[in-house]
């Protein structure tokens, strides 16, 4: 028994689908279109150019107060020289700088911005607590501000960034685990 013309599937797409689909369509290409524009030149950097540039910056920043602690405390010196490492290369990470060989970046003392060694350092171990327990403390507090930074930004960056993000915030949460159990 054949169904009744009014019963049978229409082929094709409903209204109710078209309406429903409409807006989400109108917002994914309002998006890319965005984007479009502001990475052919617009006068200022994209929201990703911006959190690129300020990890950067915290990279930077964590990188010297790295060689502060290995100023003011230089037992410390070899256990903090591979997380100081991995700093410097997320810095060149975020920076969009190739990565050097390892054994540039292994010396504590050659500080990732270009403008070479870190000569304010020594004005900086005033601020680095004088026990040892205490400056790595101080370390982890800031790896873990600033991985939670990180976390918090990839909510909003674009993909590659966002991996970029999430990797280098677990390796800061790392760097506070090994901080803290290396305070002990």
């Amino acid at each position: 028994m054949p169904f009744p013309s009014s019963l049978r599937a229409r082929s094709g797409p409903r209204r109710r689908s078209l309406l429903a689909v409409a807006p989400a369509a109108l917002l994914v290409a309002g998006c890319s279109a965005d984007s479009e524009n502001s990475a052919s030149g617009g006068s200022r950097p994209s929201a990703a150019d911006r959190v690129r540039a300020r990890a950067a910056r915290d990279s930077r920043a964590l990188a010297e107060r790295y060689d502060a602690v290995v100023a003011a405390h230089p037992a410390l010196a070899e256990r903090l020289r591979p997380l100081r490492a991995e700093v410097a290369r997320h810095e060149r990470a975020f920076a969009g700088t190739p990565s050097p060989s390892p054994s540039v970046s292994a010396s504590p003392s050659v500080s990732a911005s270009p403008s070479g060694p870190a000569a304010p350092s020594a004005s900086t171990s005033a601020a680095v607590p004088a026990k040892e327990k205490d400056a790595l403390a101080e370390l982890a507090a800031a790896e873990r501000e600033i991985a939670d930074r990180r976390t918090e930004a990839l909510l909003t960056a674009p993909g590659e960034l966002a991996r970029l993000l999430a990797s280098v915030a677990a390796a800061g949460a790392a760097h506070v685990y090994l901080l803290t159990e290396a305070g002990r």
